[in-house]
This record gives C-alpha cells, sequence and structure tokens, in this order.
C-alpha cells in the first residue's frame, strides 16, 4: 500500500497546530522523516536537536 505523502504532512502539521501552546510550540512526537519534510517546507523549527519540541512557523 502506498501513502499519500502531502496528506501525512497536512495530517501532522494539523495535529501540531491543534495541540500546540506558548504561541507554536508543540512535542515533536511524530516521524521523523515527516518532521524533517515539514521543516524544509518552513512550516516547523528544525527538528534535529536536543529539544522535545518544536515551534510552528508563520507558514506553519
Amino acid at each position: 500500500m502506498e501513502y499519500d505523502d502531502k496528506l501525512i504532512e497536512d495530517a501532522v502539521l494539523a495535529l501540531l497546530t491543534t495541540f500546540s501552546f506558548d504561541g507554536g510550540n508543540a512535542w515533536k512526537g511524530f516521524d521523523f522523516e515527516v518532521m524533517n519534510r515539514l521543516h524544509e517546507h518552513g512550516f516547523i523549527s528544525d527538528p534535529v536537536n536536543r529539544n522535545k519540541s518544536i515551534w510552528l512557523t508563520e507558514e506553519g
């Protein structure tokens, strides 16, 4: 079965936005590949760090 990456990215971004706090801070408990793609699109801060959360950007 093939998955639509765009739909998965949209769903993860929606969940990050829904459960964000402190004006755009969200826990990064999702698949690393999806989080990296969201970062490449400019929707979130760089997920590759020691922090357990990311920041949503204006585009995100």
